[in-house]
Order: structure tokens, then C-alpha cells, then sequence
């Protein structure tokens, strides 16, 4: 193993480590909470495992804007909520009609359907609650992180992305259609998770907010794309979820409408899009840079 990639196992083996110890810290206890049985789903969705790219890209971006590793925990934690949600509610028989999330069962199995609706309204509001109260910020970062969380997850982000997923069902979509679907339902959210970290380090930078946008806009898309693939190539072991479940539900995918290597070149070039829009800022910039090859070198 190189060095760099040594240096990327670690920081986000790091990153791993904080967030996890991070939601045992802020998400309810079962023990003192108003209804155990809510605070009991909402820590099997929150804390089943996952990659936690996006919570990664928070504290990446942290360290990139001048903060440090503690500044980035609350908005981590925030972010992850929003995302926790987003997949027990995903995952309902309204919707997708999962019944495994990351090898276990889905929360509405677990549990019950409507433990798992209350558990996702729950997480979302959290979130929000969490960033209007925790943490050492200012009044300004703290309006900026609830403005950027907001506008990605509500209906001009990832909500409005789930809606249009929903009434493709059956449809096929052209290219330009399923990334406009894509960066709302998954881009806004990744890139929001950037802004995130770079409004929790509270040292303002325009030039530097904008290189993060144009780096979460490209990665977002090349996210979405890796998942597509993968959905066709792996099997449900490696998934941690069911494989095919895209051909199941009749939606249009990347691989369906390009092909797969098409699929793969567009996501290479994606990434080294991404890459670009950091390159001013040296090593500094690199667990994002390598943040980047991994959501398009992933197996899972």
C-alpha cells in the first residue's frame, strides 16, 4: 500500500471513529428518552454502519477551510441524520419497498412501519436541532449551515429528487433527465455535507467556497453513477442491500441509457473534474482529491 493511500485509510478510519462517537453522544437515549421505542430506531438507523461519505466530506472540508477535526462533529452529525432519514424513509413499502439496508433489516421491518416513518421525522429534525444548539459556532455559521442543510435536503433538493425518482418508476429517462434527478436527490446533499465543514471552520473564503461546490457538484454525480453500476455488478452480499433493484422498480439508470463502460468513463472523467477544482490548494486538498477516486473506485 502506498503512503498516500496508507494516509487516506487513516484519515478516514478517523473520520469513521469521530462520527460514530459523535451520534452515541447526540442521538437519543433509549434510557432517558420521552419514548424509548423511538430513540431505539432512530439509533438502528443512525448507527448500522455505512461508509459515511458524506459525514468524510465534513470534516475534509473542515480541515481544508482552516478548522479542526472538533469544530466538524456536530455538522457531521447533522448531515448523517439528514441521510439516515432519507434511507428508512426510502426504504418504506411507499417507496422503494426494501427489506435490507447495509446487511440487516430495514428499519420498518426491525421495528414497524410507522416506528419508521416517526424515526425519520425525527432524525430530520435532529439534525436542525443539533445545529441550532450544539457545538462552538457562531450565530453566522449556524444560520449558514441551517440555510445549506435545508435548501439540499427540502424541495429544492433531495426530496424533490426522491419525488421525480418516484414518478420515473416505469419511465425511461433520458441522460439529461437522470442527472437532473440525481444531483437533487444525492448531488445536493454531497455537496451541502462540503459546505457544511467549511461554514463549521467559520473562517470565510469565496474562492474556496466556490472550488467546493464545483468539487461536491461533480462527485455527486460520479456517486450516483458508481451506485448504478454497482447495482448491476454486485451481487446483495456485497451491497449490504438487494442487487437489481433499479431493473426491479423499472427506473432508468446510467448503465441502461450509456452502457456500463460509457457509465465508467463518465464517472472517471467526473472525478478528475473534482480533482481539478482542488488542485490550487496542494496536499491540503488531498483526502478530499482521494475522497473523490474512492466513490469512483468503490465496491460496495
Amino acid at each position: 500500500m502506498t503512503p498516500d493511500l496508507n494516509r487516506f485509510d487513516t484519515f478516514a478510519e478517523d473520520s469513521r471513529s469521530r462520527l460514530e462517537g459523535a451520534l452515541r453522544r447526540l442521538l437519543p437515549d433509549p434510557a432517558t428518552s420521552a419514548s424509548p421505542r423511538l430513540a431505539e430506531a432512530m439509533r438502528y438507523a443512525a448507527l448500522a454502519g455505512g461508509k459515511r461519505i458524506r459525514p468524510m466530506l465534513v470534516y475534509a472540508a473542515c480541515r481544508l477551510a482552516g478548522g479542526d477535526a472538533d469544530r466538524a462533529d456536530v455538522a457531521a452529525v447533522a448531515v448523517e441524520s439528514i441521510h439516515a432519514y432519507s434511507l428508512v424513509h426510502d426504504d418504506l413499502p411507499a417507496m422503494d419497498d426494501d427489506d435490507l439496508r447495509r446487511g440487516q433489516p430495514t428499519c420498518h421491518r426491525a421495528f414497524d412501519e410507522a416506528t419508521a416513518i416517526l424515526a425519520g421525522d425525527t432524525l430530520l429534525t435532529l439534525a436542525f436541532e443539533l445545529l441550532s444548539s450544539a457545538g462552538d459556532y457562531s450565530d453566522t455559521a449556524r444560520v449558514a449551515m441551517a440555510r445549506v442543510l435545508c435548501r439540499a435536503a427540502g424541495g429544492a433538493g433531495m426530496a424533490a429528487g426522491q419525488m421525480l425518482d418516484m414518478a420515473a418508476h416505469g419511465r425511461l429517462q433520458d441522460v439529461a433527465a437522470l442527472e437532473r434527478m440525481h444531483y437533487l436527490k444525492t448531488g445536493r446533499l454531497i455537496t451541502a455535507s462540503l459546505l457544511l465543514g467549511y461554514h463549521a471552520a467559520d473562517r470565510p473564503d469565496a474562492a474556496l467556497e466556490a472550488a467546493l461546490i464545483a468539487f461536491g457538484d461533480a462527485i455527486g454525480l460520479a456517486f450516483q453513477i458508481q451506485d448504478d453500476i454497482l447495482d448491476v455488478t454486485a451481487d446483495t452480499d456485497q451491497l449490504g442491500k438487494p442487487s437489481k433493484s433499479d431493473e426491479k422498480h423499472g427506473k432508468s439508470t446510467f448503465p441502461a441509457l450509456l452502457g456500463l463502460d460509457a457509465s465508467r468513463q463518465r464517472a472517471q472523467s467526473l472525478c478528475d473534474q473534482a480533482r481539478a477544482a482542488l488542485a490550487g490548494y496542494g496536499e491540503d486538498a488531498l483526502p478530499l482529491q482521494q475522497l473523490a477516486d474512492y466513490i469512483v473506485q468503490r465496491t460496495h
